[in-house]
Parts: structure tokens; C-alpha cells; sequence
């Protein structure tokens, strides 16, 4: 995949996102997937002065964030989501797309897969795959994996150290200003102890995944250049090194764990070294060497089960006027882009080659006695 490459010399300012231009895009985007949540239909009817109220609020500086809906999610693990009011989405997404993205990207080593233009699951996916068949041409299948886990990583996100970290980055006093009242806007109730100050990041905010990409740069640069390690891959909060020295890793783990103390983080349990012939699980796959070194990707089982929970819900919002036809078939499609890249097995497609939306059992079960397979359209 070719990589994303920003101009170094453009530097952008804070008015490059605070126009009505900008913040107009920013909508246009917001707006996807929120059909008919009522927030966003208010903001939709008064558009043109809703977005120029904003741009004023930004370039007068006296833009205030409203807070944050509060609920939790019990999928894949039981995890409080604190999404932003439509109006904040609208300023977070034109403060990512138009200042965040391209400073941040160039400044993040190229294994970093989430959230950049150019990379996600798929570029992970690749690369990994691609470290695996070099390892086994030099080393057949006895190499090592480490395999690390942030515990409660967007929980436990130390405020202080993130705004360190950002005042290192070359933006205007009107953007640093911004980000900081974004950063402050929100805490962990369950983590802030006094004297740690505050900590943690909303989940739901795209500001979030940006700062959350971030945080942990300076343990990636350590990795690579300190610690020398070609075949390292992290995503967000999960990351793997590989290496033919067992040793190499379990002294590699100390020094990861004493960098990951330093930012006020620990590692998961789960954090292991395994053999990579026995095969590991990564962003939602299991990664394992077939005969003669054949690289075999499965999804995980629990990934598969929410997949299976996710078609579900699709029907049921659908038949709620949640989401349209239109937004279950782009869903779609983005799974099929999924599943193509492993070796999964046929239920997969079978399940979603019978997905139907509609409220009508009567018809459904007559079109799957009679083979007729209906789509959404």
C-alpha cells in the first residue's frame, strides 16, 4: 500500500478550521449514520446559523464544550461510552480533519495503524502477513511473539502528559488553547485520584483516537530505535513484537514496562511471549503458520459472534427507521472487505448472503424454503 505522504512545509492554522467552509465538511460527515437521532435532525433544520454560530464561537475563543452523554456498551467487554453533544462533533471532526490528521501523521512511525489516512485493520492485517512469511524464510517457525496490552487504555490516559507531549507539536496558541479545553472537557471518574490529576479520554470522541494514536509515539520510537525491532505492528493499545530471541523479547518487556509506567499506564495481564508457531490473535484475527509456511487468518470467535450480533441489530434499526437500506448496504460491503482477507470459512457468507431486513417472517421463511435469497438494496 503506498503511503500517505503530507507536504512537511504546510503548517496548518487555526482558521483553516474554523471557517463555515470547514465546519460545513465537518457536518457533512457528522451526519453519517445519525439518519434520524433527533440531535442531529435539530442541528440539520437551523444548519446555516447553527454552523455560523460556531465559527463565530471559535474565532472569538469562546467556544465551550456541552459535555458528554454518558452509557455503557457491553460488547466486546463491558466499557462506559461518553459521546458529545452533535454540535462539539461537528467542531472535533473539523479540528482532526483539518489540524490533527496532518500534523500527527507525519510525526508517528509507519507501523502505527490506526486512524491515518492509508491504514487501519487491512494495512495491519498486511503488514503482519508480511512479517510473518520474512520470519519464516529465515527461520522457519521457531521465532517468538510479544504480545502486549494497555490495561484500561483510554481510561487511564494521564491529561498533563498528553498536553507535555502536544505542546511539542507546532500549533498556533489558538489551536493549543482549543485542545487543551477538549482534553479537560472530560475525566474518568473511576481513575481520578488527586494526586494524579486528571486522566482519561472519552471514547466516543474522534479527538480521542487522535490523542489515543499519539500518547504512546515515544514507545513506539523507542522500540524501533532503541531497541532495534523490524517487525513491530501496534494498534491503538494492542502491539506485537517478533523476534528469533526469546531472550531479546523478555528483556524487551522490561523495558517496555518501565517506558509504560513513566506515561502512568500498565500492561494487561494478558501481556504474554509465545511461540509464533502456536499462532496469536491480533486486532480481531487469529494469525497461525498452515503447511509450508501458508500464513492461515481466522476471525476470532468472539469477533464472529459479534459480527452475527451486529447483523441483528441492523434489522432491528432498520425496522425502527434507525438506519436506512443504504447504510446497511455500505455496512455490508465494508464486511465483505473484512472477511476477504482471511481464510474464513463458509457460515460467514453464508449468513450474510441470507441477511434480510424487513419485519415480514411469513415472507422470509417462504423465500428460504423456496432458495431465494433477499439483500438489502
Amino acid at each position: 500500500m503506498k503511503r500517505i505522504m503530507y507536504n512537511p512545509k504546510y503548517n496548518p492554522r487555526y482558521r483553516d478550521m474554523i471557517s463555515y467552509s470547514s465546519l460545513y465538511r465537518a457536518w457533512d460527515k457528522c451526519k453519517l449514520g445519525k439518519r434520524y437521532k433527533r440531535e442531529k435532525m435539530d442541528f440539520e433544520i437551523g444548519l446555516t446559523g447553527n454552523l455560523a454560530e460556531l465559527s463565530e464561537e471559535l474565532e472569538n475563543e469562546t467556544y465551550k464544550t456541552l459535555g458528554y452523554y454518558r452509557f455503557k456498551l457491553y460488547e466486546p467487554k463491558e466499557r462506559e461510552v461518553a459521546a458529545a453533544h452533535f454540535r462539539d462533533r461537528v467542531v472535533f471532526h473539523s479540528l482532526c480533519d483539518n489540524i490533527l490528521s496532518p500534523l500527527l501523521s507525519r510525526r508517528v512511525i509507519f507501523d502505527n495503524a490506526a486512524c491515518q489516512i492509508g491504514k487501519g485493520t487491512h494495512f495491519a492485517i498486511k503488514r503482519v502477513r508480511k512479517f510473518m512469511s520474512e520470519y519464516y524464510k529465515k527461520y522457519g517457525s521457531q521465532a517468538y511473539i510479544l504480545k502486549c496490552d494497555i490495561s484500561k487504555y483510554f481510561d487511564n490516559i494521564d491529561h498533563d502528559i498528553l498536553k507535555e507531549m502536544l505542546k511539542k507539536v507546532p500549533f498556533d496558541e489558538q489551536t493549543y488553547a482549543l485542545i487543551e479545553h477538549i482534553i479537560d472537557s472530560y475525566s474518568s471518574d473511576d481513575v481520578l485520584l488527586p494526586s494524579l490529576g486528571k486522566r482519561g479520554l472519552p471514547l466516543g470522541n474522534q479527538t480521542s483516537q487522535w490523542f489515543a494514536v499519539f500518547y504512546l509515539n515515544s514507545l513506539d520510537r523507542m522500540v524501533k530505535e532503541k531497541l532495534r525491532v523490524k517487525y513491530y505492528s501496534r494498534y491503538m493499545d494492542d502491539f506485537i513484537l517478533i523476534h528469533h530471541d526469546r531472550s531479546f523479547l523478555e528483556n524487551a518487556l522490561k523495558q517496555i514496562e518501565k517506558h509504560v509506567k513513566s506515561l502512568n499506564l500498565s500492561l494487561n495481564p494478558k501481556t504474554q511471549i509465545i511461540p509464533l508457531k502456536n499462532g496469536f490473535d491480533y486486532i480481531g484475527w487469529n494469525f497461525r503458520f498452515g503447511e509450508n509456511g501458508k500464513i492461515v487468518m481466522r476471525l476470532r470467535t468472539a469477533t464472529k459472534r459479534r459480527f452475527y450480533k451486529r447483523l441483528d441489530k441492523m434489522i432491528y434499526d432498520y425496522k425502527h427507521k434507525e438506519i436506512s437500506a443504504l447504510e446497511i448496504k455500505q455496512t455490508l460491503m465494508s464486511y465483505r472487505g473484512l472477511i476477504k482477507h482471511g481464510d474464513t470459512n463458509s457460515l460467514l457468507i453464508s449468513r450474510m448472503n441470507k441477511f434480510v431486513i424487513g419485519n415480514d417472517a411469513k415472507k422470509y421463511r417462504q423465500n428460504q424454503r423456496e432458495g431465494i435469497t433477499c439483500k438489502a438494496s
